[in-house]
């Protein structure tokens, strides 16, 4: 069975911090977008690189690919299409924001119960080192969990690493960065 690829989109696929400049990063494009929520007011701007989508469908091979969004299945109607990816499964968080245990980012613990004994990597601008430490506690052993900086979104060395992670020749220990 293939190590899950859990996916967040704000952050590593939308840098949404970038959207502070004018011009979008090189190899973005600015799309509009009214996820249910999103009714009044301006569209939501969201910075999408279709590479991501190439880079993504390249690991398919080696990862069952999942969202991990708060965007949820709506990520396969706003975001998906325009990156050539094909409808995900995707993380039904039971609760959004809520409290977390021992200070650790609200999904880390749902991203747990997802992966469920599997190997996984996840992929989020939000995860820190008592993420880490939390979800070795837990008993996951095999786990890549890679902070995404949101000024920049997922680089060509994410790709590589989760790559090499995947094929057993990236950085090893029981929960790697």
């Amino acid at each position: 069975m293939k190590p899950l690829l859990l996916i967040d989109i704000d952050g590593p696929l939308n840098p949404y911090a970038a959207l502070a400049h004018p011009r979008p990063p090189d190899g973005y494009a600015k799309h509009l977008t009214r996820p249910t929520g999103w009714d009044y007011g301006p569209p939501l701007p969201v910075l999408l690189n279709p590479e991501h989508g190439r880079a993504l469908l390249a690991l398919a091979d080696r990862y069952e690919l999942v969202w991990a969004t708060t965007w949820k299945d709506e990520a396969n109607v706003w975001i998906g299409p325009r990156l050539g990816l094909p409808p995900l499964p995707y993380i039904d968080w039971p609760s959004m924001h809520g409290s977390a245990p021992d200070g650790t980012y609200w999904k880390t613990q749902y991203v747990v119960e997802y992966a469920a004994g599997r190997p996984f990597a996840w992929v989020d601008d939000e995860i820190a080192e008592q993420d880490r430490q939390w979800v070795l506690g837990q008993g996951a052993t095999e786990a890549l969990l890679r902070w995404v900086d949101p000024w920049t979104g997922l680089l060509p060395s994410d790709f590589a690493a989760l790559a090499a992670w995947a094929d057993g020749s990236g950085p090893g220990g029981p929960v790697s960065r």
